[in-house]
């Protein structure tokens, strides 16, 4: 997947690539859907994080879960 491009399959690909890496956490009710193609860096930025990390804390998580909310479509 190139995500170099800014595209809704992009986008598409990181949410579910964010759930899988985040198995712990209910992400049943977030879908590519919710989230605006203009918010691409900053889903981006988190995709980065997530998958460069190997472990995370109730914390981390929890701010993995609140900042996607920020990024979802109102």
């Amino acid at each position: 997947m190139d995500l170099t491009q800014n595209t809704a399959e992009s986008v598409e690909f990181m949410i579910e690539a964010i759930k899988d890496k985040l198995k712990v956490m209910n992400f049943g009710a977030i879908k590519s859907t919710h989230f605006d193609i203009e918010m691409y860096e900053e889903l981006h930025d988190i995709y980065t994080m997530v998958m460069k990390k190997t472990n995370f804390s109730v914390r981390e998580m929890e701010a993995i879960a609140e900042e996607l909310g920020r990024l979802r479509n109102k």
